[in-house]
């Protein structure tokens, strides 16, 4: 997830407060948090996108709001030899999922089919499926919960959303504009201060 300039979380404040987005995205960071085990959130990618930063995120989410069931797993297509154990797990794990274990897939795109059937199978054996997509009907087919995300002339984007849940799921606070503040402090770290007349 890259930078996001103060225009697009202007954008997000002034918009996503009246579209029942922010609520939304509350649902599924709460939907995130029923893991049970720490670990036991694992969160994958096509094999063109790995969802690096969302991971971190979570991580950090984890960490400071003290819901160890946050800290993700970091599922790869195609892990390197010799790559550190936190990068090092396959997609054999999906295989191995059951129940208490979330299954989060992060897919802007569609989602090819060897992942479909491991979801589904995932799901057979009681691992719950939670999806970040942009509108992929199959994909959705198979999740228990799915949020996808709507085109807002561009300003809205996968990657702000993938901000707006990972700040979801480790959320403890039930203000409903807590979620818009934390996203526009987090801006202005990476941007600066936006300037007001």
């Amino acid at each position: 997830m890259g930078s996001m300039d103060s225009a697009s979380v202007a954008f997000l404040r002034e918009v996503l407060s009246t579209t029942g987005w922010i609520e939304r995205t509350r649902e599924f960071g709460l939907s995130l948090r029923s893991t049970r085990t720490p670990g036991g959130l694992l969160v994958v990618g096509t094999p063109e996108e790995e969802p690096w930063h969302l991971t971190a995120h979570l991580d950090d989410e984890a960490r400071m709001s003290g819901l160890a069931q946050l800290a993700p797993t970091l599922v790869r297509w195609s892990p390197p030899p010799g790559a550190p154990p936190h990068l090092a797990v396959g997609v054999d794990r999906i295989e191995a999922a059951r129940r208490g274990e979330t299954l989060f897939v992060v897919a802007e795109r569609k989602a090819p089919v060897p992942l479909l059937e491991r979801l589904d199978d995932a799901r057979r054996t009681g691992a719950t499926i939670l999806a970040l997509d942009g509108g992929d009907p199959e994909l959705e087919g198979l999740a228990h919960d799915a949020l996808a995300v709507p085109p807002l002339d561009g300003l809205f984007t996968f990657d702000a959303a993938q901000h707006l849940v990972s700040m979801a799921a480790g959320e403890t606070s039930r203000s409903r504009t807590g979620l818009l503040d934390r996203l526009a402090r987090l801006a202005e770290r990476i941007t600066g201060p936006r300037i007001t007349d």
